[in-house]
């Protein structure tokens, strides 16, 4: 069974954004106006720096990532 990645993303009210701030793939930075977008940027991202970065990567093999978000809000 494949390693199962860790991505945290945070929500950013100034910039209106979603970013990474903490990851255990090697060089993932990113963000995105909304977490749908977000996962799109991931799902090329991750296998690319993961190859990048020599790990055994199948192409045909899907790559498990948990995706935490967090985001302060008011009631």
């Amino acid at each position: 069974m494949n390693e199962t990645y860790h991505v945290r993303a945070i929500w950013d009210e100034e910039a209106s954004v979603w970013s990474v701030s903490e990851s255990d793939v090697p060089g993932l930075a990113t963000s995105a106006p909304t977490l749908e977008a977000l996962r799109a940027k991931l799902q090329v991202m991750i296998p690319e720096l993961l190859e990048l970065n020599v790990q055994a990567v199948s192409s045909t093999t899907p790559i498990p990532y948990r995706l935490q978000a967090e985001q302060l809000a008011y009631a």
